[in-house]
């Protein structure tokens, strides 16, 4: 089995037909604008770490490189690109100023790591590792979404969990912190690092996901992305894409109506069932409501009639059972509280007949509700 990625766990964990379309069926996804920024961003970030020794590049020289290695894919127009790259300056020369008045060489900088967990091969590549104080390790990784981490965000990211597995086992120190660094606002957020119960968990989970994948277990799964670059080979939107795109066509399943009208044909008749419903429950409260206030079992219209009649749940309470059974060595064959074995067990004429009057007494209503049945008058004359 080929290595995996976090990438492409990540991707497994919200659609495993997504995966299968983008790394075993070679499918290429269409170039995104945000990718493309993240991308740069990540690579200048990088540029003003990887020296051999200080100091770093000049702010001129980290914006020329900014310029030199700009992604332009995926932006929907110029005047997009030209905003998001005058926005891609202004973060670089606050992180420029921010990171190099008190400049630390790291340990690393894009760091591919390959690591084994239990025979699967797992590799990626960390954004920056640092050398702390204390003589442990920090990870950082960089990230331009738009909105900032909470708790919940550090203490449940499974890319950070990764990098502490793949560096403790590269570097042979511990983890003392990690950092997810918001760019956008060139803010760390960081926590300490994850204890073992959580990195054995992490395994597990990379164990799991290569079982499933090297199972073929492949199933369409939708998410807050849906839908992806490949609609046409999702069972979710095929349909849309390929059948609704295309002359409607009749076929035997739907007997002489295209897919299109029988949908629109059953939210319709949906919306009146809902409606009917609705109308029905008000109409019957009104019959029980009649027939309690005037004392009624039965009233009559001018072709049918309905008996009104308030029907009681029997139970049992489950502490006066238990005392009752479990001294007779009778408890365990109505596991627990189990309503229909104790039913039996009160006809059952192996138990002592002491015990099941017993049993009976115990009876009580747990639940009333008035049932309504409809006769035509006719039947009843």
């Amino acid at each position: 089995m080929k290595p995996l990625s976090y990438t492409q766990i990540s991707l497994y964990q919200s659609c495993p037909l997504c995966y299968k379309l983008q790394y075993i069926d070679g499918l290429k996804p269409k170039d995104k604008w945000y990718f493309s920024f993240g991308l740069t961003m990540h690579t200048c970030a990088e540029y003003l770490f990887k020296v051999n020794v200080p100091p770093p590049p000049s702010l001129e020289e980290l914006l020329e490189f900014y310029e030199r290695n700009w992604l332009g894919v995926g932006y929907e127009s110029a005047e997009e690109e030209a905003k998001y790259k005058a926005y891609g300056k202004e973060i670089l020369s606050k992180f420029w100023e921010i990171h190099t008045t008190d400049f630390r060489m790291p340990v690393a900088v894009e760091r591919r790591f390959y690591i084994d967990i239990e025979g699967i091969k797992l590799t990626g590549y960390i954004d920056r590792v640092d050398k702390l104080d204390s003589g442990g390790l920090s990870i950082v990784d960089y990230k331009t979404s738009k909105e900032l981490f909470t708790t919940d965000n550090l203490d449940k990211d499974l890319q950070l969990t990764l990098y502490q597995l793949a560096a403790e086992q590269t570097w042979h120190l511990p983890v003392d912190r990690l950092t997810l660094y918001h760019l956008r606002s060139n803010t760390p957020f960081s926590c300490q690092s994850r204890h073992k119960a959580q990195l054995d968990q992490a395994r597990q989970l990379v164990l799991k996901i290569a079982d499933d994948i090297g199972e073929e277990r492949f199933p369409a799964t939708e998410n807050q992305y849906c839908p992806c670059d490949f609609p046409e080979h999702c069972p979710y939107y095929k349909h849309k894409y390929a059948e609704i795109a295309a002359e409607p066509r009749e076929t035997g399943i739907w007997q002489g109506m295209v897919a299109a009208d029988a949908v629109e044909q059953y939210v319709s008749l949906q919306n009146q069932i809902k409606e009917l419903q609705l109308k029905f429950e008000e109409i019957k409260q009104m019959v029980i409501d009649f027939c309690q206030a005037e004392g009624l079992n039965r009233v009559y219209g001018r072709e049918h009639a309905i008996t009104c009649k308030l029907m009681e749940r029997t139970g049992f309470s489950e502490d006066e059972v238990r005392a009752l059974l479990e001294p007779e060595g009778l408890w365990e064959r109505v596991l627990s509280l189990d309503q229909s074995r104790l039913n039996q067990l009160v006809t059952n004429m192996e138990v002592a007949k002491d015990i099941r009057d017993k049993l009976e007494t115990l009876r009580q209503v747990t639940s009333a509700s008035p049932r309504l049945w409809v006769r035509r008058l006719l039947e009843e004359e």
